[in-house]
């Protein structure tokens, strides 16, 4: 059995498409959480937060999500505020977050999960557009 890995990840991000492609280089298979349709819990992200050592409004994202019309930028709110805020619309939360023995990381961009993966990569690895990252001998480029 190996050593448990999650990704809260988003099919339609090239990033986290990315991100669960390079675990799987590893030789891994993901507990795979489409956080859109199974969001997180308020305790999870606290925990999420937690462990990455990051707070709430480093974990939101801007494009594409109802950040702006939500006053999000506004400094007045507090981490538990945002995570309430993320919590209903899950859409906000930056994607993708991936969590091994190693370590909990928000993978942008994607080969921030080499850090923290238990395996070596199994061999090259390519993402969507083109850029090499890992070589034949499954070493970073």
């Amino acid at each position: 059995m190996s050593d448990p890995i999650t990704i809260y990840h988003n099919p339609a991000c090239g990033t986290s498409r990315n991100t669960l492609a390079l675990i799987r280089n590893s030789g891994a298979e993901p507990e795979v959480i489409e956080y859109l349709k199974t969001p997180p819990s308020k305790a999870q992200l606290q925990q999420l937060l937690q462990a990455m050592g990051m707070g709430a409004r480093d974990l939101l994202r801007e494009k594409g999500t109802p950040f702006e019309e939500l006053g999000l930028g506004d400094p007045k709110w507090t981490d538990v505020e945002l995570i309430d805020f993320i919590v209903q619309h899950p859409i906000l939360m930056n994607r993708p977050v991936v969590v091994t023995p190693l370590g909990t990381r928000l993978c942008r961009p994607s080969e921030v999960v080499l850090d923290i993966l238990p395996s070596p990569q199994r061999g090259a690895f390519t993402k969507e557009d083109g850029e090499a990252v890992i070589n034949a001998q499954g070493q970073r480029v």
